[in-house]
Order: C-alpha cells, then sequence, then structure tokens
C-alpha cells in the first residue's frame, strides 16, 4: 500500500467521522433545546419525548436495512445519500412551526442517520484492519466525544442568543463540508457477489417490531399500562392500545427469527447474518452493548430539564455543565487508542461500565434543589470518561471477528443494538421520570390543605405537560407549590438516573461472558495480493 493511499484512508477517516458527529451533534444540540422548544411551541412532555423517539425510532428500525444496502450497492454512496437526506431534514426541522412539523422532520433526520451510522461502521470495518483498526475505531470514538462536547455549547449558545431553530440549520453546512470530504478521499467499497434483492419481509418486521415496542414505552404512561382513561383518538375499546402494541412487538420479533432462519436455510439473503451469531465476541458483544446503552444514553432526557427547570441554568448554562460529560469521554476515547493494543479492549470496555455506573452513582447523589455545578459536574465527568472507554473498545470486540464481506450486516446488527438501547433507555427513563414527577408531585401538593384537589390535580399536569417548564411559572402563583415541584422533579432526575446505573450493571454482567474468547473465522488483510472471494473490494 503506497503512503499516499494511507494518507488518503485517514483523511477519509476524518470525513468518516465527522458525518457520524453530525449525528451526534445534532442530539446533544437537541437536548439543550429542548426547553426552548416546549416554550415556543407548547408541546406536551409526551411530544418531548417523541421529538426524541421518532428519530431514534426510524434511526434503529431502519439500520438492518440500511447495512445490508450498503453493502450490496455501495458503502459510500448510502453515506452520501444520508448525509443529504439529513440536512434537508435539519432545514425542514429549523423551519418548523408546530410539534407535528418538528416531528415528522425528526422522522426524516432518523432515515438519513439510519443510512450514515452502519455505512461509516463499515466503511472503517472494511478499511482498516488488527492494530489500524482500532486506533481507527478510537478517532472514531473519540470525534464523537469531541461533538457531544461542541453539540450542548453550540445549541446552547445558538439557543439563548438566538433560536432553537438555528441548533437545527447549523447541520446544513456540515452536511456541505462531509460530501466534499467523503467524494474526495473515501473510496467506493461493497460486497462483491452479493445478491442485489434484500429480504423485503425481514426489514418490514423489524420496522413493527421496533416501531410498537417503542410506542409502546412511551405512551404507556399517557394511554394506561392495561385501561385507559385518555385513549387515543383511533382506539374504540376501554382496554389500553399499550398491551395490543407490546403483544406486536412480541409477534413481530418471533416472526422476524423464524422467518430469517428460514431464508438462511435456503440459501436467501436475510436481514440479519444470523450466522454471525455463532462467534462468540459478536454474540455476547451485541447482548452487552445492547444492555449497557439502555442506560448509557438515557439520562441525557432528564439531566437538562433539571438543570433549566429546578436549578434555573438557561441553556448555554447547561451546555457548560453537559461538556464535563463530553470532556471525560473525550480524555477516555484517546486513552483507549492509545492503550488499545496493551490492555485487553474487553477489559477497558469493563473499567469503562463500572466507570459510568460510579459517574451517575455521583450525580444522582448530588442532585438537590439547591445544588450547584460544582457538585454535578464531577460525576458528569467521570460517567463520560466511562462512555469513552467503552463506546469504541466495545464497537470493536463486536466486530473483531466478523469476515469483511459480511461487515456491512455485522455493523448494521452491532449498530441496531447500539441504538435500539437508547431507544428504549429514554423511553423507559423518560417513563420513569414524568410518571415519578406526577406520583411525587401529586403526594406532596395533598400536604397542603389550602390547595383544592382540583387545583392539585391542574398543577400536576401542568408541570408534567410541560416536561418542568412550567415549574418557573407556579412561582408568582404558589411559591409552595414550586418548591414542591422542584422537590418532586428532583427525585424522579435522581430515581431516573439511579435506574439508568442499574442498566449498566446488567450490562457490565453481560460483558463478563466475552472473557477468553479468540476468533473464530479468519478475517484477510484489505489490499492483500489474493482477496478472499466475496470480501469487500474497491470498485
Amino acid at each position: 500500500m503506497t503512503e499516499q493511499s494511507s494518507r488518503r484512508r485517514w483523511l477519509g477517516l476524518v470525513f468518516i467521522s465527522i458525518a457520524v458527529a453530525l449525528i451526534i451533534v445534532d442530539s446533544t444540540i437537541v437536548n439543550v433545546a429542548i426547553p426552548s422548544i416546549v416554550d415556543d411551541l407548547e408541546i406536551s412532555s409526551t411530544r418531548v419525548q417523541w421529538v426524541q423517539e421518532t428519530y431514534t425510532l426510524v434511526f434503529a428500525a431502519l439500520l438492518l436495512v440500511f447495512g445490508t444496502l450498503a453493502d450490496r450497492f455501495g458503502r459510500r454512496r448510502l453515506l452520501l445519500i444520508g448525509v443529504v437526506i439529513f440536512s434537508l431534514a435539519s432545514v425542514l426541522a429549523a423551519l418548523s412551526t408546530s410539534g407535528e412539523l418538528l416531528i415528522g422532520s425528526r422522522l426524516l433526520q432518523g432515515l438519513g442517520g439510519a443510512m450514515i451510522l452502519p455505512s461509516s461502521l463499515s466503511i472503517i470495518n472494511a478499511t482498516f484492519r488488527d492494530r489500524e483498526r482500532a486506533i481507527a475505531f478510537a478517532i472514531w470514538g473519540s470525534t464523537i466525544g469531541g461533538m457531544a462536547a461542541v453539540g450542548p455549547l453550540l445549541g446552547g449558545w445558538l439557543t439563548t442568543y438566538y433560536s432553537w431553530h438555528w441548533a437545527f440549520g447549523i447541520n446544513v453546512p456540515l452536511g456541505v463540508i462531509i460530501v466534499i470530504g467523503v467524494f474526495a478521499f473515501v473510496q467506493e467499497s461493497r460486497e462483491e457477489g452479493a445478491p442485489r434483492r434484500i429480504d423485503v419481509v425481514g426489514a418490514l418486521l423489524s420496522v413493527v417490531l421496533f416501531g410498537s415496542l417503542v410506542f409502546g414505552l412511551i405512551e404507556g404512561r399517557t394511554y394506561g399500562w392495561w385501561f385507559s382513561d385518555s385513549p387515543p383518538s383511533f382506539w374504540t375499546l376501554d382496554v389500553s392500545p399499550i398491551p395490543f402494541a407490546f403483544t406486536l412487538a412480541i409477534a413481530a420479533g418471533v416472526a422476524f427469527v423464524l422467518w430469517g432462519l428460514h431464508r438462511e436455510r435456503a440459501g436467501r439473503s436475510t436481514m440479519l447474518a444470523f450466522g454471525l451469531f455463532s462467534i462468540p465476541s459478536f454474540r455476547n458483544g451485541n447482548i452487552a452493548a445492547l444492555v449497557v446503552s439502555l442506560g448509557e444514553f438515557g439520562i441525557i432526557l432528564s439531566l437538562p430539564l433539571w438543570l433549566q427547570n429546578v436549578l434555573g441554568y438557561d441553556a448555554l448554562q447547561t451546555g457548560f455543565v453537559i461538556l464535563a460529560l463530553a470532556i471525560g469521554s473525550f480524555v477516555a476515547s484517546g486513552f483507549a487508542g492509545a492503550f488499545g493494543n496493551r490492555i485487553s479492549p474487553v477489559t477497558i470496555v469493563r473499567v469503562g461500565i463500572l466507570a459510568e455506573i460510579v459517574g451517575l452513582l455521583a450525580v444522582g447523589l448530588s442532585l438537590s434543589t439547591g445544588a450547584s455545578w460544582l457538585q454535578v459536574v464531577p460525576g458528569l465527568f467521570v460517567y463520560g470518561f466511562g462512555v469513552g472507554l467503552a463506546t469504541a473498545q466495545l464497537t470493536s470486540v463486536i466486530l473483531k471477528d466478523v469476515p469483511i464481506s459480511e461487515s456491512g450486516q455485522g455493523s448494521g446488527t452491532q449498530s441496531t443494538s447500539r441504538q435500539v438501547g437508547p431507544a428504549l433507555g429514554i423511553a423507559i427513563l423518560g417513563t420513569i421520570l414524568f410518571t415519578s414527577l406526577g406520583t411525587g408531585l401529586q403526594a406532596r401538593l395533598e400536604d397542603q390543605a389550602s390547595i383544592p384537589a382540583d387545583v392539585r390535580t391542574q398543577i400536576v399536569d401542568a408541570v408534567v405537560d410541560s416536561a418542568g417548564s412550567a415549574i418557573p411559572g407556579l412561582e408568582a402563583k404558589s411559591p409552595d407549590a414550586a418548591t414542591d415541584a422542584r422537590e418532586a422533579f428532583t427525585d424522579a432526575t435522581r430515581y431516573a438516573t439511579f435506574s439508568a446505573a442499574g442498566f449498566l450493571a446488567l450490562g457490565f454482567l453481560a460483558t463478563l461472558r466475552l472473557h477468553g474468547e479468540r476468533p473464530r473465522r479468519e478475517d484477510p488483510s484489505p489490499g492483500a495480493a489474493s482477496p478472499t472471494p466475496g470480501a469487500a473490494t474497491p470498485v
């Protein structure tokens, strides 16, 4: 391999990483801007979750589809299409004047993001091997950490001094830079000899599976887990639609597996390369990734809301506090890259998860209505350090034994594990947050005999439906009720934080199954004189 070719690969990695960072920047910007969006568009707490979840839901549901398409029709091609769609959707989001339009724009962003992530991972997996791959994944993870730092600051600055609309518009120039860089430095590759037809039935089943599951988790507290006092307009039964949604998810999941196994036995293409699950590192790594990611990013929903609605920080101040998490992630990602070839990647992953647990426990214990940023930041830094250690290395552990010819489906599968986790995490932890908030505030207000029952209900509904943004407005009307609301929101945030730590503890236990595993399949290095038939080759 010539020096010029090697330089082009590493320059290409920079723009690939920026493409992934586009997703992270948008996510962190939205987290910081949520309170301003609530105030401006007057959306409910359920709509707040859907602003987050519509993107994540579509993202998770389509990762497998686009991972397969990238392998068959070109990884660079799909990456570029995803960046263009994501950028155009960002324009629509920036121009949104209603919650429904913003949610629709987020849906399109999810479509573009679902093309970007598996394509980027597949390109890295096909381009770099051995030590270079460890460095490449570390750069990939470090870029995510760095952009996670830029996102809250940029989003906070734009939201505070301009408008939350600009928080989405900033994606457009980033998209232009990515398109130019990828065209210039990333070589197209695909799986040669792969069938062009995709498993349409499997794709539809995966969408139904993830869509109905996340719908049930998000809307359970609104429509009732079994019976409903406020069913959706399309529902006529006394029983809540939520049990039906979960039943549909289970049925779709079972059908997806059975259908995939049937097609694999018949020698036809499948959405998941079920044969990859015979590789211990791939199978156990995906289980660990799913559980870990449940707790890793779910807390991001509640913390900005608590900082702004309880402590009274503006969006820019909130961004500076969350910056501690991103700095920790950035530092740890560099550490993981430097020591990735000296310390077992599995060991780095375990240390990272333990650091995340310690950080979340520290954050949860520091929460109070009188807390300052100095009490919250140390725990956030430790938590971010753990995220940085685990993120890139866990990806490397999962994909290390996957043949290049199946890297698209392999990266799509592990990306699904990593993105379904946050989708479920935000849904579950968001439900814990708002359910605990409503229950806790109701109990506190009942101790105030001067507040009539109907007024208590109105206060609880206002605080929960506004995701806490109604708390500052309560101060002038009822200082005691505002105090109760802040305390209830603090307790609810603490419960969500401890729940996230619990998911991470389960993820740590899952990593114990990764101990002592060895490669199970041969995987030729790129650039070999005689590549294995079916391996990814430049086109």
